[in-house]
């Protein structure tokens, strides 16, 4: 599932593509038809991310709710004077295990009109089971396979929003309430991390690197952990969490722990070690993908994580090896030593 700054770069790219048009609106695949044929015609006026949920804005008081899941994904295509975009948003082509890797970032597709005489641009045919397609004036978006897909009014908005916690990545994140909540909790810290409504947007990979680098132990009951601790894990998490908006991929390690660093190489790391078979082959090598990998200033993907997807291989600070268990139906991971 798509964590939370995946969302809020989707927010941002609507905001790019669609602020203030008039915008078409039709289901493809017809399971969103009525609400299509409400915003149809509407301009967009506000594109907004609450951890998972995402929200465009529409002129009368609508707004159309979604929410990728594990299989929604956005995929955008748009003409040669379209603003640059991420090709395709949301869930991977491939899916590994939990891990969810998108298409290498790059500029939309363009295309000119199939039939047309003077070049001009036009939409290319939906693919697969289009929900909803929403059209401008230069570009195209398609959803398919989300969770969640309707319009409400902006009163429904805010009582999904009085649900969820607080978000990290906004700029109006309650780090009281977040403290709030943890610590009157007797269920584990790191099961609280995976609740939306306890903190929203934070997702497997973030909940086991905030919590290796902050040196907790996901298995410590919530009040067990003091609120200056948890006030650290928060403001760890806007710094990661932005990083991940402004950067597209999810980067945790710190430059003298990575294989390439001086821990790395002292510790006589093999970035080619591990057997996870879930993982793709990519380079001659099983490995998990980031959607910046092979961009030439990229952290590579064995490197950028502590312990998510590492069970097994040595801990990058102490050596130890990486555990992994089932906790409310995700595999956690962590490093037993450095996380006590």
């Amino acid at each position: 599932m798509p964590e939370g700054h995946t969302v809020h770069r989707l927010a941002r790219t609507f905001d790019s593509l669609y602020a203030g048009q008039v915008l078409r609106v039709s289901s493809p695949q017809g399971r969103f038809a009525d609400g299509a044929a409400v915003l149809t015609g509407r301009r967009l006026v506000a594109s907004e991310a609450w951890g998972k949920q995402l929200f465009l804005g529409f002129e009368g008081d609508l707004w159309l709710r979604t929410h990728l899941g594990l299989y929604g994904a956005w995929t955008f295509a748009g003409a040669p004077d379209a603003p640059e975009v991420a090709h395709a948003i949301g869930a991977p082509r491939k899916r590994i295990g939990e891990r969810e890797t998108n298409p290498v970032v790059g500029p939309v597709e363009t295309q000119a009109s199939a039939g047309s005489t003077d070049g001009a641009w036009a939409a290319p045919e939906p693919r697969g089971q289009v929900r909803v397609r929403l059209l401008g004036d230069h570009a195209v978006a398609d959803l398919t396979g989300p969770t969640a897909c309707e319009v409400i009014t902006t009163e429904e908005k805010k009582a999904v929003e009085a649900r969820l916690g607080p978000d990290p990545i906004r700029d109006d994140g309650d780090v009281g309430a977040f403290v709030a909540r943890v610590g009157r909790s007797r269920v584990t810290i790191g099961q609280q991390l995976m609740d939306q409504a306890v903190v929203a947007g934070v997702g497997n990979i973030y909940r086991a690197e905030a919590l290796f680098r902050a040196g907790v132990d996901p298995l410590r009951p919530g009040r067990d952990v003091s609120a200056e601790t948890v006030r650290a894990i928060w403001d760890d998490l806007v710094t990661l969490m932005r990083d991940g908006t402004a950067q597209g991929a999810i980067v945790t390690t710190r430059p003298a722990d990575r294989p390439t660093g001086k821990a790395g190489r002292e510790r006589g790391y093999d970035p080619d070690e591990g057997s996870d078979e879930n993982k793709p082959v990519v380079d001659g090598r099983r490995r998990t993908r980031q959607n910046t990998d092979g961009l030439w200033d990229a952290v590579p993907s064995e490197e950028a994580f502590y312990v998510y997807h590492r069970d097994g291989l040595p801990c990058r600070v102490c050596g130890t090896p990486v555990l992994t268990k089932e906790l409310a139906g995700r595999n956690l991971f962590w490093c037993p030593t450095c996380q006590t």
